[in-house]
């Protein structure tokens, strides 16, 4: 794992975050919500990837 995933995932919950309160005192909750669903799923996404060349590792490390 790399240091840089985590500090993109932590760039991404600031942004989501700043964005989420801009949007909501502006009272447009429902793009509040879509964004921070949104940002939820970029780093979902960008942790299964590492799970997966974690799997590939392992599965190459033990022959499978």
């Amino acid at each position: 794992m790399n240091v840089d995933l985590i500090f993109r995932i932590a760039a991404i919950g600031i942004l989501v975050s700043i964005l989420n309160i801009v949007l909501k005192q502006s009272n447009r909750d429902e793009m509040a919500m879509l964004t921070t669903i949104a940002g939820v799923v970029v780093v979902l996404l960008m942790v299964v990837r590492e799970i997966v060349k974690l799997f590939d590792t392992v599965k190459a490390l033990f022959g499978f």
